[in-house]
C-alpha cells in the first residue's frame, strides 16, 4: 500500500471543484499496470481521511472493508461474529474466550492468529479509543482463541471489540515504534494507495474468507460541499455518493439514472456544554437555552422533515433507551427568559444578557463533515438572540471540539454524535456522561447517580433488567441537560443505477462495497 503524505493546506484549497476532485484519481490502470482494466467504483463522502492510526480513522478502513474487527455486529445492532466465530464467557464473568476463524488472511499473504489478533488489541488498548475504558487485566492467546481477561464483570466487552479502533491489522502494518505506516487488514479490499486527506484507492482482495466480492476495483473521495456531492452523483463522476443535504434530495429523486435511499440512523445532533463555564454552569442557563430552541422548525426548514425534532437525547432508532412518556423538549421563550433572570442575567442596552459586567457572550464551535451542521449552528446562532444569548459561530475541523474539550476552551459545539459506533448505546453513555465526561459528551459536569447507574448497567446483559435503569439514566439527562439535543438524523445514499446492491446502512459502519456489482448502464 503506498501512503501519500498530507497535501498542504494551500493545495487542498484549490481542490474543491469538481475538476480538482477527479484529477485526484489516477489514470485507469496506471497504478496496477494492467491494460484497460475495469473502471472503479467511486464512493464519494464528506468525511476526511485523518491519516493511519486506527484511534482516529479506523471508521475510514471499517466502512471501506478494508480492515475488520474481531466481533461483528447483526442487522439489528447487536455484536455478532466477525473475525472470532463466536465468544464464551466464565461464569464469574471475568474470562472471555473468542474463537478466532480459521483460514483468515492479511492482504500481504500472511496469516492470521490468535497471537497477532491479541496483539493488536493490546495496541488498541493502550491507544487512545473505547478499550481503554474497558477494565482489561489481560489480553492472550491460547489455542487458537483470544482470551481477555477482567479486572471486574464488564458485559459489554464484545460490542467494545466491533468498534473500529480495534481493527486487527498484519504485523507489517506497524513500524518499531508502534506507528501504524501502513493499513494490511483482512477484508474484501486492500488500500493500495492512502492519500489524506481526500482519497484512497482499493483493489479486490481474492483471497478473502468470505468470497471473491464482485467489483475488482474501488476509491473513495472526501468531498466536503453538499452541493458538489450532489452534481457528482448526477453528472455519473460518482457510483455512491453518502451523505446530501435535503434541499438536493428531491432533485436527485427526479433523475432517472440515480437511486435515492434514506435511513434513520440512532445518531442525535447535540449542542455540547462546558459546564463549568461561568454561562452553563447554572442549570437554568443550559435549560433557557434549550427553550429557546424551536426545534421543529429546525427540521421542518433545514431537514426537510419536522419529525427529526429531537425532544429527548435519544432517537426512536435507539431501542431500549428512547424513553416513551418522557415529558418532551420544547420552546418557550417566555420560560427561558425567567430562567435566566432568575439565573441572575439582566439584558444591556443591545439586548444582549449580562450579570456582573459580564455579556452572555460564547463561541459556538462545529464542523462541515456533517454537511447540516454548519447551517443548523447559524439557525441556532438567531434563535438564541431571541433570549438575549450572543453566539458567534466558527466552522473548523471535526477535531477542534475533542482538542478543546481536552484543553478547557471550548464554550459550546454542535456535533453529530452516534450511538452505534459501539453496537451498545451503553458503550456511548460511559464515555460520555462517566465522572470525567467524553471528548463528544458531558464537560465538566458529573453527577454521583448517572455514575452510579453506568456501573451497575455495565454488569448487565438482560435487557429487561437494564431498562429501567436506562430510563433513568434518560430522566437525569433531560433535567440536567449537559448536552442538549437539537435535532434526530437521516442519513441518504444516492447511487447510480449502473451499480447494484447498494444499501444504505443505518449503522453507518459500511458502505456494502463487496455486496455491490455492476449492472447495467
Amino acid at each position: 500500500m503506498l501512503f501519500v503524505p498530507r497535501p498542504r493546506r494551500a493545495v487542498l484549497r484549490g481542490l474543491i471543484g469538481l475538476a480538482g476532485l477527479l484529477a485526484l484519481a489516477p489514470a485507469a490502470g496506471a497504478a496496477e499496470g494492467r491494460s484497460a482494466p475495469e473502471r472503479a467504483l467511486t464512493v464519494v463522502g464528506p468525511w476526511e481521511v485523518g491519516g493511519l492510526d486506527p484511534a482516529s480513522n479506523g471508521h475510514a478502513f471499517t466502512r471501506l472493508q478494508v480492515a475488520e474487527t474481531l466481533v461483528g455486529v447483526d442487522a439489528a445492532g447487536a455484536p455478532a461474529p466477525g473475525l472470532a466465530t463466536g465468544w464464551t464467557v466464565a461464569p464469574d464473568g471475568l474470562t472471555w474466550h473468542f474463537l478466532l476463524r480459521s483460514g483468515v488472511r492479511f492482504h500481504d499473504g500472511s496469516p492470521l492468529t490468535a497471537g497477532i489478533a491479541a496483539e493488536s488489541l493490546r495496541r488498541a488498548r493502550a491507544n487512545v479509543g473505547p478499550l481503554s475504558r474497558v477494565p482489561i487485566a489481560t489480553i492472550s492467546a491460547e489455542d487458537g482463541a483470544v482470551v481477555v481477561v477482567l479486572q471486574r464483570p464488564f458485559a459489554l466487552l464484545p460490542a467494545f471489540l466491533a468498534n473500529h479502533t480495534t481493527i486487527i491489522l498484519a504485523p507489517a502494518s506497524y513500524e518499531p515504534s508502534g506507528r501504524v505506516v501502513r493499513i494490511i487488514g483482512t477484508g474484501p479490499y486492500c488500500a493500495v494507495t492512502v492519500a489524506p486527506p481526500l482519497r484512497i484507492e482499493l483493489e479486490r482482495f481474492e483471497d478473502w474468507w468470505g468470497g471473491r466480492p464482485a467489483i475488482a476495483r474501488a476509491r473513495y473521495l472526501a468531498v466536503g460541499q453538499g452541493e458538489t456531492r450532489a452534481l457528482m452523483a448526477e453528472s455519473g463522476e460518482a457510483d455512491v455518493v453518502v451523505s446530501i443535504l435535503p434541499v438536493s434530495l428531491a432533485r436527485l429523486r427526479r433523475n432517472p439514472k440515480l437511486a435515492v435511499q434514506t435511513v434513520t440512523p440512532p445518531r442525535t445532533r447535540l449542542l455540547k456544554l462546558n459546564a463549568g463555564s461561568p454561562l452553563f454552569s447554572d442549570p437554568r442557563a443550559r435549560r433557557a437555552l434549550s427553550l429557546a430552541l424551536d426545534r421543529t422548525g429546525l427540521a421542518k426548514v433545514l431537514l426537510r422533515n419536522p419529525g427529526l425534532g429531537a425532544d429527548q437525547l435519544f432517537p426512536p432508532a435507539v431501542s431500549g433507551w428512547h424513553a416513551e412518556g418522557l415529558p418532551p423538549l420544547t420552546r418557550d421563550l417566555a420560560q427561558a427568559r425567567l430562567l435566566l433572570a432568575q439565573a441572575g442575567w439582566r439584558p444591556g442596552t443591545d439586548g444582549i444578557l449580562e450579570r456582573d459586567g459580564r455579556r452572555f457572550a460564547a463561541t459556538l464551535r462545529t464542523y462541515s463533515a456533517w454537511p447540516e451542521l454548519p447551517p443548523l449552528a447559524a439557525a441556532i446562532q438567531a434563535q438564541a438572540r431571541e433570549v438575549g444569548i450572543d453566539l458567534a459561530v466558527s466552522i473548523g475541523n471535526t477535531s477542534d471540539i475533542p482538542a478543546r474539550h481536552r484543553d478547557g476552551s471550548l464554550d459550546l459545539g454542535l456535533v453529530s454524535r452516534s450511538f452505534a459506533m459501539i453496537p451498545d448505546p451503553l458503550g456511548t453513555m460511559l464515555q460520555d456522561f462517566g465522572l470525567d465526561g467524553g471528548d463528544w459528551g458531558a464537560m465538566n459536569w458529573s453527577s454521583a447517580e448517572t455514575a452510579s447507574l453506568l456501573d451497575r448497567l455495565a454488569v448487565l446483559a438482560d435487557p429487561a433488567e437494564r431498562e429501567p435503569l436506562q430510563r433513568r439514566l434518560a430522566e437525569i439527562l433531560q433535567a440536567e441537560l449537559p448536552v442538549i439535543p437539537v435535532t434526530w438524523a437521516e442519513l441518504a445514499v444516492v447511487a447510480n443505477r449502473r451499480v447494484a446492491g447498494v444499501r444504505a446502512d443505518p449503522l453507518e459502519r459500511s458502505y456494502g462495497l463487496a455486496e455491490m456489482r455492476w449492472g447495467t448502464p
